[in-house]
């Protein structure tokens, strides 16, 4: 069973043709399902854990990262996650503006999502999380003197208010140097720092960033420092584009 998860933002009337498009090629495709309006629901991961609970197949996020992060937080805290991790899949349909996360899975536009869900490409991929949320593709350090601590063996300083760091799990962008060692399979998280004329790149699962200041996840959630930071155990299969950064 399908189910579709649309943000709230969606009711507004200028997404309103692009989600018409969509559901005319999902039904074209045979894929309709259950829609769930997050709009009209408070408890958002009580409601998707039961679904889980009820036998959902393919859980589908339709939004932008924010609702990306939400859909899946709900998915991997869920008790019953142990039991049907082999069977659920999570797939993306993107609208609206941030949806750096469904482009890096090689989801570029809502109606190829449509064909992309049908060719069921399945990745199985880390998660990551922050303090009590988690994160997909990455972090970035709002830099204010705040320090790395690494495998709990040394610290990196960021001095100058110019250096800026991310955490990375997926690459956003192909562009973006050490590309090629950045993978959300091999179990590690991926920092980069940049210096202005030069950039470092370490791997590591267990990191910490401490001082006061601000983190940034998934381009969409606000995080406090101090915080720890590392890789769920479980990862999720989901389904993914020719095109994914990885």
């Amino acid at each position: 069973m399908n189910v579709y998860i649309y943000d709230d933002f969606l009711n507004k009337s200028r997404y309103r043709r692009a989600l018409a498009k969509v559901e005319i090629r999902l039904t074209d495709l045979g894929l309709n399902g259950k829609i769930i309006r997050l709009g009209a629901i408070k408890n958002v991961r009580e409601v998707i854990q039961s679904e889980i609970k009820n036998g959902a197949k393919n859980i589908i996020a339709v939004g932008n990262n924010e609702t990306v992060n939400k859909v899946v937080s709900a998915i991997m805290s869920s008790k019953s996650y142990d039991l049907f991790k082999k069977e659920l899949l999570f797939s993306i349909i993107p609208i609206g503006d941030n949806n750096s996360i469904a482009e890096s899975l090689g989801i570029k536009k809502s109606e190829d999502a449509c064909n992309i869900i049908l060719a069921r490409r399945v990745e199985n991929i880390n998660i990551a999380w922050a303090g009590k949320n988690i994160f997909i593709n990455k972090l970035e350090l709002v830099n204010n003197g705040l320090k790395i601590e690494i495998d709990k063996k040394y610290e990196i300083e960021l001095i100058n208010k110019k250096n800026s760091a991310q955490i990375i799990n997926i690459a956003d962008k192909k562009s973006l140097n050490f590309f090629e060692k950045i993978s959300p399979q091999d179990n590690l998280l991926n920092i980069m720092i940049d210096k202005g004329k030069d950039e470092t790149f370490i791997a590591s699962k267990n990191i910490k960033i401490k001082g006061l200041g601000e983190v940034i996840l998934d381009s969409c959630l606000l995080e406090k420092t101090p915080i720890d930071i590392g890789l769920l155990q479980e990862n999720l299969n989901i389904i993914v584009g020719k095109e994914r950064s990885f």
